[in-house]
């Protein structure tokens, strides 16, 4: 883990850090042959339980996936989200953190700024719990989906934001929808790396949830590239699926014992 961690904050300026979203073990044996960090991300609540929002998805829940994902991870950096309200304070954010990190086997966790829980993180990675910070649009706190960091007063305080989350031992920091000027100034401003969803090239690397770019998602704002539209070669096989067996087609003899 501390390796992990090492060889993440050395790819600062270098190279792009490659990151995507994971809920299983299926699609983390692919991903993990191309990602230096797999996020088991609380978007999971929208993207499989149909969920409005992040709000409600539960710290088990978040774990039973994270154990699925660790089966299939050999090199990445494993992170996994914390679910809102699992942090609210240094003593339920050290109870729940302790729990994900032994349950899953993960490396490192993540846990979203309101601005103020600076200690939270410092607190965490006093007990040796490598923390990702997260700023910009932060889906927990966030009340409506909008660009960040547009003028200079909100540049400011996202520079001090992502300073203070690096003081407090953040190892990096996921810079959610903030302005390409803004992004560019506090990936420089800043040691640790940022990586980026909708926060221009300017990053030290680049996050997306997996289900958006393989087209099964259904959610398409502009920082999405839909790079195959996976849901339509799925629907075409069990629709042959569905033509073999209402023809007597499948099972042939061959799939028969």
């Amino acid at each position: 883990m501390i390796n992990k961690i090492k060889n993440i904050l050395k790819k600062k300026g270098k190279t792009k850090l490659v990151c995507l979203t994971s809920y299983s073990k299926n699609h983390t044996k692919i991903l993990d042959k191309y990602c230096d960090i797999i996020l088991v991300g609380d978007s999971l609540a929208n993207v499989l339980y149909g969920m409005k929002n992040t709000h409600k998805i539960d710290l088990d829940t978040m774990i039973r996936h994270a154990i699925s994902v660790r089966l299939a991870v050999k090199k990445s950096l494993l992170v996994v989200d914390m679910p809102k309200g699992t942090y609210d304070n240094i003593k339920n954010a050290q109870i729940n953190a302790t729990k994900i990190m032994k349950r899953s086997k993960c490396d490192a966790i993540k846990i979203e700024s309101n601005k103020k829980n600076y200690s939270i993180i410092k607190a965490l990675v006093k007990k040796k719990i490598p923390v990702m910070g997260h700023i910009g649009f932060t889906p927990q706190y966030s009340k409506n989906f909008n660009v960040k960091g547009s003028n200079i007063g909100e540049e400011a305080k996202l520079i001090r934001e992502a300073k203070r989350i690096e003081e407090a031992g953040a190892f990096s920091i996921v810079a959610e929808c903030i302005a390409s000027s803004a992004a560019k100034k506090i990936t420089k401003s800043i040691k640790i790396p940022t990586i980026g969803i909708g926060s221009s090239k300017y990053c030290d690397g680049q996050i997306l949830v997996t289900d958006d770019i393989l087209g099964l998602s259904g959610f398409y704002p502009k920082f999405v590239k839909k790079y195959i539209n996976l849901g339509k070669i799925i629907e075409n096989a069990v629709r042959k699926y569905k033509k073999e067996v209402l023809k007597n087609i499948f099972p042939a003899k061959k799939n028969s014992y």
